[in-house]
């Protein structure tokens, strides 16, 4: 099954910009995998502008966000996995979404139990 979480986030992105409100995402700037412009994260932790003024490139796929952005007038591309979002929300009233940082490997299936017992050859009958 494919993850709840990046559905999540495409779609509280498209009611914050249908309202004309900011889209920011608060993201963990720890999580492996990440690029970001560490000048700008405070308590391994960044909040990114991403409305589509300020960014070009935006692509919110299943496994990761990517988009180019300015960061005191350099250009950046900024990459970061779908886990290392903690929230995002509009800018003017706070509403939106938080993850639970736990919960971030919820949406990843169990791997199955390894079965010890020894393969049984199949038993076959005549039926008339």
């Amino acid at each position: 099954m494919t993850p709840l979480k990046p559905y999540l986030i495409r779609s509280i992105y498209e009611w914050i910009t249908d309202n004309s409100l900011t889209p920011h995402l608060l993201v963990n700037a720890e999580y492996p995998g990440v690029n970001l412009p560490t000048d700008f994260v405070e308590d391994g932790r960044i909040v990114l502008n991403i409305r589509p003024e300020a960014i070009q490139g935006l692509v919110l796929d299943n496994d990761e966000i990517q988009f180019n952005a300015r960061f005191s007038g350099k250009p950046m591309r900024i990459n970061m996995p779908i886990p290392a979002v903690l929230a995002i929300y509009a800018k003017e009233n706070g509403r939106g979404m938080v993850f639970d940082p736990e919960e971030m490997n919820e949406d990843q299936p169990e791997p199955p139990e390894p079965d010890n017992k020894p393969p049984q050859r199949p038993q076959l009958r005549v039926v008339k």
